[in-house]
């Protein structure tokens, strides 16, 4: 017959028997808490997302203000082509909708009086050259013969010579469509003036061009920021229709003017001159940032890399070949195309800086490739 353990015993035996599936527990918590936050994804994967990584590092960063904008064009770059006679005009197709491109020298319209009850006004011009001619000829004669004065004969000939211009001048541009109105400078469409069938006089704007190989961008500034003015030294801005942000520091820009005074508005103007390279018009509004204030060790990241959920910024971590964990970021200011980072990474850290989108699919799908497991 075996005796009963002692009861001290029994209890140190359940004792210790508890302490181990505890700790088993703690260690099973753990390894599905790790699991939990990885996300797997394969280099295929991550290559057929769009996934690109760069490693985190400290380099100059210029803050930026926000502001509204303007695309203007430059005074002097715009050209106004007016009718050079009068009649009813029809536009050609080199101006057939606003934004077109028009070469030097080409017709923007043709203007014809065929029609109209005061009749052609070259065929006008050419009687009233002829009349003219043939008046000069005769006070010539009669110059010589002193039947008029050497006064009258200037009379005759200043009055040929004024009516052979007249005449010239629509002659050359006279074709059986009617008389061609040719643009002066070449450049876009910004304008158009009137209708194909309306009736013009000489002298009435047709069309207006803008040359848009150098734009401006006129900033609304704050009045608050009145006392960093100085500081700014450049700019980027987007448009409303692209999401695309430009840089004046790449497009050849450079500081037209700084306001001093706010003029009974809130705002202090400031202009920046640029080549247009990215077919930008004027006239547009857009967003703008800008820049100053550089500090020459700041962690910033692209704004692709950063994530938003209820308020908080989520950046994605590569840690080994196919891990990727969220982190938890605090934001600053952004420049457009980069955000300053002010807590949550402290450089070196390999940072998802596109395809941050589908890696936080990737996470809440679940789906672990084949050949990955969480048992530890």
């Amino acid at each position: 017959m075996i005796a009963a353990a002692p009861l001290s015993v029994l209890l140190l035996l359940c004792a210790c028997g508890h302490s181990h599936d505890t700790e088993a527990e703690k260690a099973a918590a753990h390894d599905d808490e790790h699991a939990a936050d990885e996300i797997i994804l394969t280099a295929a994967q991550a290559k057929e997302a769009g996934v690109r990584v760069e490693t985190v590092k400290r380099a100059p960063f210029a803050a930026a203000f926000k502001a509204a904008g303007r695309i203007t064009a430059p005074i002097g770059a715009e050209t106004t082509v007016a009718a050079t006679a009068a009649g009813i005009v029809r536009l050609t197709p080199a101006v057939n909708a606003e934004g077109a491109q028009v070469g030097s020298g080409a017709t923007v319209a043709y203007i014809s009086a065929e029609n109209l009850p005061e009749g052609d006004p070259v065929a006008k011009l050419r009687v009233a050259c002829e009349t003219a001619r043939q008046a000069y000829e005769r006070a010539a004669k009669l110059v010589k013969d002193r039947i008029i004065t050497q006064g009258e004969y200037e009379q005759a000939r200043a009055a040929y010579d004024n009516a052979r211009i007249a005449y010239e001048a629509q002659a050359r541009s006279n074709s059986a469509a009617g008389i061609a109105v040719k643009a002066p400078a070449g450049g876009y469409v910004k304008q158009l003036l009137v209708q194909p069938g309306d009736y013009v006089n000489v002298g009435q704007p047709l069309v207006r061009l803008t040359s848009t190989r150098r734009l401006q961008l006129r900033v609304d500034v704050p009045e608050r920021l009145f006392s960093r003015i100085d500081a700014i030294s450049s700019a980027r801005f987007r448009t409303a229709y692209d999401e695309q942000v430009f840089s004046l520091d790449e497009l050849n820009g450079r500081t037209v003017s700084r306001g001093r005074v706010t003029a009974g508005a809130p705002y202090i103007p400031l202009t920046f001159e640029f080549d247009n390279r990215g077919n930008i018009p004027a006239g547009a509004c857009v967003e703008v940032w800008l820049l100053a204030d550089e500090q020459p060790e700041a962690i910033s990241i692209p704004l692709t890399a950063v994530t938003e959920e209820q308020g908080l910024y989520y950046v994605y971590l590569q840690e080994g070949a196919d891990v990727y964990h969220k982190h938890e970021v605090k934001l600053g200011a952004d420049d457009g195309r980069r955000v300053l980072v002010t807590s949550g990474l402290k450089g070196g850290e390999r940072l998802v800086t596109a395809g941050a989108p589908r890696v936080r699919l990737a996470a809440f799908s679940g789906v672990v490739p084949e050949g990955h497991n969480h048992e530890h």
